[in-house]
């Protein structure tokens, strides 16, 4: 008997064959049957037959053992699925109300949100750190791997477009010592 070297110590040869003739007898009905549980009714397959071939020992009725395994696998990606969409959409709400909505306040925060939107990501990351956060340039510029000057003349580019949009006076200092 020779030791291959793509052989498993302990696993006959017949279990390789066993598992390629069951994914060409099972892998497309396994498919059509996760598909109406999940999005990605190939993962599910996929990974039924990666745990089948790790069973020690191998299940019985391994048709049967394959379908409650892609069955699931299927609803835990369903269930994945849902749980991101969920949270997607929360801060998807929370995200487009940046700031509350005050009557004696001059500024209108929908204005506002719309005109942060409109910032380059790097400037609307210096701007909320910066005014809502309170961190220093010195802070905003180890967080975005910059230097202290870059985030400094961000911030001021970022305000002068603020002020221009929304015709408002910026109260903040841009002190970049602080």
């Amino acid at each position: 008997m020779s030791d291959s070297p793509s052989q498993q110590p302990g696993r006959p040869t017949g279990i390789a064959r066993e598992l390629a003739q069951l994914l060409e007898r099972y892998s497309g009905p396994l498919v059509l049957y996760a598909r109406q549980l999940c999005s990605d009714p190939e993962d599910a397959v996929q990974i039924a037959f990666v745990k089948l071939a790790q069973q020690q020992p191998s299940p019985r009725d391994r048709a049967a053992w394959l379908y409650r395994v892609v069955r699931n696998e299927a609803l835990m990606q369903s269930r994945g699925e849902r749980r991101r969409r969920d949270r997607e959409q929360v801060f998807a709400e929370t995200r487009a109300l940046w700031f509350e909505s005050d009557s004696s306040a001059s500024l209108d925060g929908e204005a506002a949100a719309e005109a942060l939107q409109r910032l380059s990501q790097s400037q609307r990351e210096i701007v909320v750190a910066r005014i809502w956060g309170g961190l220093a340039f010195r802070e905003i510029a180890q967080l975005l791997a910059i230097s202290q000057s870059s985030a400094h003349r961000e911030y001021q580019q970022a305000i002068e477009t603020l002020q221009k949009e929304l015709n408002e006076p910026c109260p903040n200092s841009t002190n970049p010592q602080t």
